[in-house]
């Protein structure tokens, strides 16, 4: 697709169009804002669209990507996926934010039919239609657990996967896929099945044209030349399988050291996910014997909790437990860990 501007025809497919509407099918006329508004400043002359960051890890920010590397995003995600013309997805996520963006990117890249709805909590229980494509966050797979036959391939991104979730979806005919980026990465630049699979274990795989190292803190650094022009220096440690897979152990910036141990929160929620149900994480506080002591904050209401069925070694029990009403979240749903644990310590 070669015109750049929103109010000009221009075709897709052989088919001409007026209007970017002609493209889509909406099912919610009040959501129309929304993607107007994006669709008018991508087909605008400017090469270059402004995104903010999520916020979960920091203050959120304004970042500017180039629509060049925006496309080559989309064009990867369907190569890897094989999702080309006429894949019929759906965009269940808010186009205010670089997910829901990028669907919108993928069909009109890729000639995809998109259907749009609202980003509800159960975003697949009133559909009537199949897809072949869509992606969501945590939450919204597991309300779309009994619907997920009406999918073919789903990415998930926004938040980790708990085994408890997978195991709610390992036999679905739905090929499920947890993703791994970040805004400056323009989403995923790499996926890992999280069912439907024979060979165990699966670790994350990079996309076409990205190349992944590690820095002397064991930090995961990317080096995409297609969809960024810096080399991408995160704070997620990882182990290195091979120069294109890799296994995420956790953030740099969450890694508790207690008593010379350092303990890796992400994992030890996995452990965690097998007694508790509600929303939770894991932190450090500091502690004049150990450095830092391990804490457990749950979303809820006070309860006892056993750790005999969770598999965690006696590092990994949490010295105390702390429950709050509701975490501090970013717009889009993340725990925002740090201003969580600054109204418990104020209030303790």
């Amino acid at each position: 697709m070669t015109n750049t501007s929103f109010h000009k025809d221009f075709k897709l497919q052989g088919k001409s169009f007026s209007t970017v509407y002609e493209l889509l099918s909406f099912t919610k006329k009040s959501f129309d804002d929304d993607v107007y508004e994006f669709l008018s400043v991508w087909f605008s002359s400017k090469d270059s669209i402004v995104v903010q960051t999520s916020g979960s890890t920091g203050v959120p920010k304004p970042i500017l990507l180039k629509k060049e590397y925006v496309r080559n995003s989309a064009i990867a995600t369907g190569k890897f996926f094989k999702t080309y013309a006429k894949t019929k997805a759906l965009l269940c996520l808010s186009p205010v934010y670089i997910a829901g963006k990028l669907m919108l990117v993928r069909a009109l890249t890729l000639g995809w039919h998109l259907d749009i709805i609202q980003p509800i909590s159960n975003p697949l229980e009133k559909l009537k239609s199949d897809y072949d494509f869509c992606a969501m966050v945590p939450l919204q797979l597991e309300n779309s657990i009994p619907f997920l036959s009406k999918i073919k391939q789903l990415i998930v991104g926004g938040g980790v996967v708990s085994k408890a979730l997978i195991q709610k979806f390992k036999s679905s005919s739905c090929s499920v896929f947890a993703t791994y980026g970040m805004t400056e990465t323009i989403t995923h630049i790499a996926v890992k099945k999280l069912n439907n699979f024979t060979l165990q274990p699966q670790f994350y795989k990079v996309l076409a044209n990205v190349k992944i190292y590690k820095d002397s803190r064991n930090c995961l650094i990317i080096d995409a030349p297609r969809i960024s022009s810096d080399i991408v220096i995160t704070n997620d440690v990882v182990e290195l399988i091979s120069d294109k897979e890799f296994r995420w152990l956790g953030r740099y910036d969450n890694v508790i050291n207690s008593g010379a141990i350092k303990l890796y929160p992400e994992k030890i929620e996995e452990k965690l996910a097998q007694v508790i149900n509600e929303r939770f994480f894991v932190a450090g506080k500091p502690d004049a014997y150990l450095g830092e002591k391990l804490i457990l904050i749950i979303e809820g209401k006070q309860r006892k909790i056993d750790f005999n069925d969770t598999f965690l070694i006696k590092y990994e029990v949490p010295k105390t437990i702390f429950f709050i009403d509701k975490f501090v979240e970013t717009p889009t749903q993340k725990i925002q860990r740090k201003k969580t644990l600054d109204l418990i310590f104020k209030a303790v």
